[in-house]
């Protein structure tokens, strides 16, 4: 005891006790306690004190309450009612808070708050180590800044490195992005975050999630890492792989690393594969908004009813349109497709039509050794219930057909040239085909048929191609050697760029 105005000791009342009044001032090695009145305890080594309570420890720590009960043999205080604990710019306000001298740490367990210069952290449970810097924050946990907010059950906080430490169940949000974590750090001035444990980030209607997550709050990037499922409700699509870049800010992604691209739009859904895969979004912030997803490099594509592969695609949602470049091949049930370029246009639920633009072929398997096939300079397809319905063909057409007669069996072979032709078919295979008057065509017996009539010039069934199901779009089969197109130089696909400002 170090001062008070009055002291005065009356055994009668209690006989245990000092009772100091006035400017009292009690000092335990390097800390320093002041109040308005006093019970000193000599024999216990230790007192109470009432009104004004003030712990000073040097010239950065202080303890503010109206009532305190330090045991000297623990080390202990008890502060009650309007509780402050100020550690340089860090203060800590509870009603009730013990500080354990010897470790320099301070525990409420009736509601707090702990606020540096920008951030302030709230919880029922909380710890503040001074020595450290560090807050432990349990149940009901915020932090709130005026960038973000981040709400969780359990949190550490560093005062000094400025890193929350997430450690439970978390959301944090900032701007229109939010993340949910159950592991991880975010550094509260850079405003970088490194999550962990299946993280997820939403962005607009889109979210991610992964093994883990860098993400940058102020710069709106992410990188993303392992086991990443982006998954966008609003054009029904979903992106898988190992790695990927996220840019909020242009609203755009790109994966790669057994990257997938899966369209659940319709009612089967389409896996596709590519070395990378982009998902791009232009006229931000306006009515004209639109995406385009572009696949490069050995693409492979798989659903029930197609199957599809090519070098680079690109699909834009204006026209809901799949363009293929660099042999591109189709496939619909029995049917192949291919061309220079092949376009797939969609509607809500299915494919609607396609269109195929030079060195075109239809082939449509008979048997194992007979095909309906046609050629021409540019193919219209349409479909009715996933199947094609009608195909149109346009310039230099060539036909070799096998029309069936009503127990299925070959009536002969039909061979055409014409300007143009409709093809009808029934349950995916043709049925029926009209040339104008003009054409030229043959038929022949199924045994007098001319060996080198059965093809076409440019005929190959590229079955062993064809992708089985949604686990083999991984591995790749080239076609043949000699099978591929003519190489024709019409252009490359242009490369999408994401670090553009905002106005573009």
């Amino acid at each position: 005891m170090l001062h008070a105005d009055v002291t005065r000791f009356d055994e009668a009342v209690n006989p245990d006790a000092w009772i100091l009044v006035g400017d009292v001032r009690f000092r335990r090695d390097s800390m320093y306690m002041y109040c308005d009145s006093a019970h000193y305890f000599q024999k216990q080594n230790s007192f109470q004190a009432f009104g004004n309570v003030r712990m000073e420890q040097g010239d950065t720590l202080s303890l503010f309450g109206d009532y305190l009960d330090f045991d000297g043999n623990t080390n202990l205080a008890r502060v009650r009612n309007n509780v402050r604990l100020v550690d340089h710019n860090t203060v800590l306000e509870t009603d009730s808070l013990d500080f354990d001298r010897n470790v320099n740490l301070g525990y409420f367990f009736k509601y707090g708050t702990l606020s540096d210069e920008e951030s302030t952290l709230s919880s029922y449970y909380g710890e503040y180590d001074v020595n450290n810097k560090e807050a432990f924050f349990q149940y009901d946990v915020s932090l709130e800044n005026p960038k973000f907010r981040m709400l969780s059950d359990t949190l550490r906080y560093n005062t000094a490195s400025k890193y929350a430490t997430i450690m439970g169940p978390t959301n944090m949000y900032s701007g229109k992005s939010e993340v949910y974590s159950e592991r991880g750090r975010y550094n509260t001035y850079s405003r970088q975050a490194f999550l962990m444990d299946r993280s997820v980030l939403y962005h607009n209607n889109a979210d991610v999630t992964a093994d883990s997550i860098f993400y940058d709050t102020a710069s709106g990037y992410s990188e993303v890492f392992g086991n990443i499922v982006y998954r966008d409700e609003v054009n029904h699509n979903m992106l898988t792989g190992e790695y990927a870049y996220v840019n909020e800010i242009v609203d755009s992604a790109y994966v790669t690393d057994r990257a997938v691209v899966v369209d659940f739009s319709q009612k089967d859904s389409l896996f596709m594969h590519a070395d990378t895969i982009w998902v791009v979004s232009y006229n931000l912030e306006s009515d004209s908004l639109y995406r385009l997803v572009k696949a490069y490099n050995k693409v492979r594509a798989w659903g029930k009813d197609m199957q599809a592969v090519c070098d680079s695609l690109v699909f834009d949602s204006r026209d809901t349109c799949m363009t293929m470049y660099k042999d591109p091949i189709l496939w619909n049930n029995g049917i192949q497709l291919l061309g220079e370029e092949v376009k797939v246009y969609m509607d809500s639920s299915s494919i609607d039509w396609v269109h195929i633009k030079r060195q075109t072929l239809y082939a449509e398997e008979m048997d194992s050794v007979n095909y309906n096939q046609i050629k021409g300079q540019e193919m219209k397809f349409f479909f009715t219930d996933g199947k094609i319905s009608e195909m149109q063909v346009i310039g230099g057409v060539e036909i070799v057909f096998y029309p069936l007669d009503s127990d299925s069996t070959y009536v002969g072979m039909n061979t055409t040239t014409a300007g143009r032709a409709i093809a009808y078919l029934v349950d995916g295979q043709v049925d029926k085909v009209v040339v104008p008057k003009e054409a030229k065509g043959v038929f022949y017996p199924m045994g007098q048929r001319p060996a080198d009539k059965r093809y076409l010039s440019n005929f190959v069934w590229f079955d062993y191609v064809r992708p089985r199901d949604k686990e083999d779009i991984f591995n790749w089969r080239g076609k043949a050697k000699g099978t591929t197109l003519k190489v024709i130089n019409r252009g490359n696909v242009p490369l999408p760029k994401l670090n553009r400002n905002k106005e573009d």
